[in-house]
């Protein structure tokens, strides 16, 4: 286990990423189901959540995440595999060990994440979350985790809870909202006043993750970033969300041909509205100049994003052997032994 200190020893004197949107990216690779998105891959398929975590690893996170999002005990009853609960979790969170050792300095998060089932005027249903955050960080503790990411609360009461409970293991916390598209949590109370909530209640970083792509993100984190003194976290889902649009959940695609049978772009019809890697390295660039050091990309998140962003900060990765090199193309670059009439052919390709 790392020194208790190091997450904000490294965010003090630079940049730490972390790569989320397993859901999304395994879900593509056919290793879980959309819609429900259970992390069972961990028990059933263990080596492709250890390959992903390796190529997270490679692009540059710094964070290996364990993949428990989703993994609590509500969700396993929701699809009756409650007794898989605590093997999911210790999987994940050895899995995340495994792979993080293989490079010094990579830190362990254990996860907790929203609900679903948080009620603000239902104390019995808030002491059912509790219950679950308490179990599972719990299980991160002692296998080892480095640090508890509490993450896509879109109830500033909910986060708030996870915060508590993180912070009693002793560990450094990460606590990241997703408000909707209200533009304000879901009791009502503003994103930004949650945000100072949670640096007051210990939270060693706070900031956004999940729901808001780059473009929609990045307004309310200038403004949290100007209302905290700790570190702030950035990791936005790599789709064009606009300001009519401001969540991934209700995207449109009115080009789409063939629409998803569910009736909505979220989860399985959004490739359309990818953002591209250049547009991730920008909203990168941009969030690191405000003083955000606590970077990544969540669901959707691919490792090439994870490389732009890594990139974006100055960094050089296992993965960057790879990057574009648009001069040795058959029609469009530059090397001289490319013949004229070939390099001709772009323009009317």
């Amino acid at each position: 286990m790392a020194d208790d200190n190091e997450l904000t020893r490294r965010l003090d004197e630079g940049t730490v990423i972390c790569a989320e949107g397993f859901l999304f990216e395994l879900e593509r690779r056919g290793y879980l189901t959309a819609g429900e998105f259970v992390p069972e891959v961990a028990l059933e398929n263990p080596e492709a959540l250890r390959t992903l975590h390796i190529d997270f690893q490679r692009a540059g996170s710094d964070v290996v995440e364990a993949f428990t999002y989703n993994g609590h005990r509500e969700k396993m009853r929701v699809i009756g595999k409650e007794d898989l609960l605590e093997p999911l979790n210790r999987q994940a969170l050895r899995i995340a060990r495994e792979v993080a050792d293989r490079v010094p300095g990579n830190l362990v998060a254990g996860n907790i994440s929203n609900t679903n089932i948080w009620d603000p005027n239902d104390a019995a249903a808030q002491r059912e979350v509790r219950g679950m955050f308490e179990e599972m960080v719990g299980w991160a503790v002692e296998e080892g985790a480095d640090i508890i990411v509490a993450e896509t609360f879109y109830y500033a009461g909910e986060a708030l809870a996870a915060l508590e409970v993180a912070k009693a293991s002793g560990l450094p916390v990460v606590a990241t909202l997703a408000p909707m598209a209200a533009n304000e949590m879901s009791e009502g109370v503003s994103i930004v006043e949650t945000a100072q909530r949670l640096e007051q209640g210990g939270a060693d970083v706070v900031g956004l993750n999940c729901f808001r792509g780059p473009d929609t993100l990045l307004p309310h984190l200038r403004e949290i970033r100007a209302a905290v003194s700790t570190h702030v976290a950035a990791l936005p889902v790599p789709y064009r969300t606009t300001p009519e649009e401001p969540t991934f959940f209700n995207l449109s695609d009115v080009r789409a041909s063939v629409p998803s049978p569910h009736g909505r772009t979220f989860p399985t019809a959004l490739d359309p509205l990818y953002a591209n890697r250049y547009e991730i390295r920008r909203f990168a660039e941009e969030a690191h100049a405000l003083g955000v050091n606590y970077l990544g990309v969540c669901c959707g998140a691919s490792p090439v994003h994870i490389r732009e962003v890594a990139e974006a900060v100055g960094r050089t990765t296992t993965a960057s052997r790879f990057s574009e090199n648009m001069a040795n193309h058959f029609m469009y670059g530059t090397n001289e032994r490319l013949p004229e009439h070939i390099k001709g052919l772009g323009a009317t390709a």
